[in-house]
């Protein structure tokens, strides 16, 4: 597993224990990523809106929380760093996978490849 993936499995879990569990940003497992973290909670509005409008279908509270999570940090990392979209997409269905239900890696591939993927 290379580093950006374990940092990614890392702000995974504590965007989720913050936005799904109420843990303060004091209290999260993973410290080191607390200014990033920061910066992914104050874009969830405008993040969640994207991810809306690529599955408009499934309300976001339709939608498994752990899913949703996924989703936020791979679009913030989309819009914050030069990651290619195709590796992001690649690394939200390993995700899905890992943290997910059955059906998470292909809804995860169908609503980012929507969101990244058609931009390209």
């Amino acid at each position: 597993m290379d580093g950006r993936h374990k940092t990614r499995r890392a702000l995974l879990q504590d965007l989720f224990a913050c936005t799904f569990s109420d843990v303060a940003l004091d209290r999260i497992e993973f410290p080191e990523h607390k200014d990033e973290l920061e910066k992914i909670l104050a874009e969830l509005p405008e993040l969640d809106i994207q991810i809306q409008s690529a599955a408009p279908e499934r309300p976001l509270q339709q939608i498994a929380k752990i899913d949703l999570a996924i989703m936020r940090l791979i679009m913030f990392e989309s819009k914050h760093k030069p990651t290619p979209k195709r590796v992001l997409v690649d690394e939200a269905i390993e995700l899905a996978k890992a943290y997910g239900s059955d059906s998470s890696a292909k809804f995860m591939n169908g609503v980012l490849a929507k969101l990244l993927l058609s931009e390209v």
